[in-house]
């Protein structure tokens, strides 16, 4: 199935969850019939491990695009931040629950990209941001890269931020400025206020 159809049904998979859209809303949405449908899937579990891939390549993408344009270490973060936005405001809580608790596979996709692929590319910021002299010089950045990737997993937990008393958002802005402004240095502060003000 092309990637334009895979996109589409992620869509709804983001904006619904994953549990209350059936096969036959997707291929309603795709103006297929089911049977056509279920020539490239054999169940709805392979459709959505199939979706989890296809969004783990795209956000990586987008996190390496954020690598390339960024002219240093904070601009970097800002780059990835704005992504990490992006999505959080596109997504319904329920994905999160609905992966976890019904497709442990997909969801051990996630946490394979979050805890390998992610935190390698946090210590690649913060050892750029360490050589740049916008990063203190005495940390410890495994430390840190484990607890960044842990603050964005916490942030998506209803228990610890119930959607009816946090704006997801909002959240995730307080934690992005509580990580980097525990990396900075005064250099690194000047730079981050000025980026601030920008955006």
């Amino acid at each position: 199935m092309e990637e334009k159809r895979l996109q589409e049904i992620g869509k709804m998979f983001m904006t619904y969850g994953v549990r209350s859209v059936s096969m036959d809303d997707i291929a309603r949405h795709l103006g297929i019939s089911k049977k056509t449908l279920y020539l490239h899937f054999k169940d709805k579990n392979e459709l959505v491990e199939m979706i989890t891939a296809s969004v783990i390549e795209e956000r990586h993408s987008e996190y390496q695009q954020a690598t390339k344009e960024a002219g240093n270490a904070i601009e970097e973060l800002f780059l990835m931040s704005k992504c990490l936005r992006t999505h959080v405001e596109e997504l319904n809580p329920s994905l999160i629950f609905d992966l976890k608790k019904f497709y442990t596979n997909a969801w051990n996709m996630f946490m394979d990209f979050e805890h390998i692929t992610v935190y390698k590319d946090i210590i690649t910021n913060l050892e750029r941001g360490m050589k740049e002299g916008f990063f203190r010089p005495d940390m410890d950045i495994k430390i840190l890269a484990k607890l960044r990737v842990e603050e964005i997993h916490m942030s998506f937990d209803p228990h610890t931020f119930p959607k009816d008393e946090f704006d997801i958002t909002a959240v995730h802005v307080q934690m992005f400025d509580h990580y980097i402004y525990g990396l900075l240095t005064s250099k690194g502060v000047k730079l981050f206020e000025k980026y601030k003000k920008e955006n």
